[in-house]
């Protein structure tokens, strides 16, 4: 995939906005960025005349030879239909690309007309041609409902790879540093969960359900409270564990972060933290449609420190908006 022995560089589609992990890794493999715009006013969803003009204007420049879908979203938090993704299959073949399905939230989902559907699954149900889609679908103990983000361990599935090429890359990342025990531990213990009628099966569906449950209410609370306050606007969180709300920032306020250089939507992160002492990541940081800013928060607090931090986060909005408009 990396091959550029003649002709462009490979070329790698990404959501925006998205997960700067992949931004990162397209440079550090001197790959070219493909962006493609998520939908906001459609509950973040991916629309293939987008796919397509993205992957029309990037072939001027590079050789694009695969998409990443992240599914849940990060930051954007919406769940994909299955509909959608088979629109986004089809594309796929059509355009000859290799699908990294990111699909580490797939247990948080929390929207009722919503449900979790694998990439590999419905490329098995739409059966040939897409059946034999070449596909990467990763999952992860430091995400989803296990929630232990400093417990590092994942996995990647490869299905319909060469089998000489994906000899070569097994040979490859051996050599390389892979997890923890610890992590590689807690792994077992996500991909092997208990059983019916073994010892710890109740507790653990019940504890699974609480935390999942718990998640839900917090994702409703958010979206609902960033869209009683002023200036703000937020999708429903249909899953993952963030919202990526869209924040108006005045002029005034546009033009002071101009003259301490630095982007809006930085300006506005920084004066939260040194007011309020909450932190959230600017929009900037994960990519965002020109003129619009927005931010990433996470719905991970406690319903009662949740409350408190949107109690804080309104207090801090009022004034910022009273003091720059």
């Amino acid at each position: 995939m990396l091959s550029t022995v003649s002709g462009p560089r490979t070329g790698i589609m990404i959501p925006i906005p998205q997960y700067p992990l992949y931004s990162a890794s397209i440079v550090e493999y001197n790959m070219e960025q493909a962006g493609y715009y998520l939908n906001e006013d459609n509950d973040w969803g991916l629309d293939v005349s987008e796919l397509e003009r993205a992957v029309n204007e990037a072939r001027k420049r590079c050789n694009v030879r695969g998409i990443v879908v992240i599914n849940p979203g990060n930051p954007t938090g919406q769940v994909l239909t299955r509909d959608n993704i088979v629109e986004v299959i089809k594309f796929a073949h059509r355009e000859k690309l290799f699908i990294f399905a990111d699909e580490v939230y797939q247990d948080n989902v929390y929207a009722h007309n919503r449900k979790f559907h694998s990439f590999k699954k419905v490329t098995k149900e739409m059966g040939d041609p897409y059946d034999k889609l070449e596909l990467a679908s990763f999952l992860s103990c430091s995400k989803g409902y296990m929630g232990e983000c400093g417990l590092r361990g994942g996995y990647a599935e490869i299905v319909n790879m060469d089998p000489a090429v994906k000899a070569l890359y097994l040979k490859s990342i051996s050599a390389k540093l892979c997890p923890t025990v610890l992590g590689q531990a807690v792994m077992d213990c996500v991909v092997n969960p208990p059983q019916p009628g073994e010892p710890s099966y109740e507790l653990f569906s019940k504890e699974k359900a609480a935390v999942l449950q718990s998640l839900s209410e917090r994702a409703s609370m958010i979206a609902k409270s960033f869209n009683s306050i002023p200036g703000i606007k937020c999708n429903t969180v249909q899953g993952a564990m963030y919202a990526f709300p869209e924040v108006k920032i005045p002029e005034k306020a546009i033009a002071k972060a101009k003259s301490l250089g630095q982007a809006p939507d930085v300006f506005y992160a920084f004066q939260l933290l040194e007011q309020t002492g909450m932190c959230c990541v600017p929009g900037s940081g994960f990519g965002q449609r020109p003129g619009t800013y927005h931010f990433r928060t996470t719905i991970l607090p406690q319903p009662e420190k949740l409350q408190i931090m949107l109690d804080k986060f309104r207090s801090f909005q009022e004034s910022f908006m009273k003091e720059y408009q």
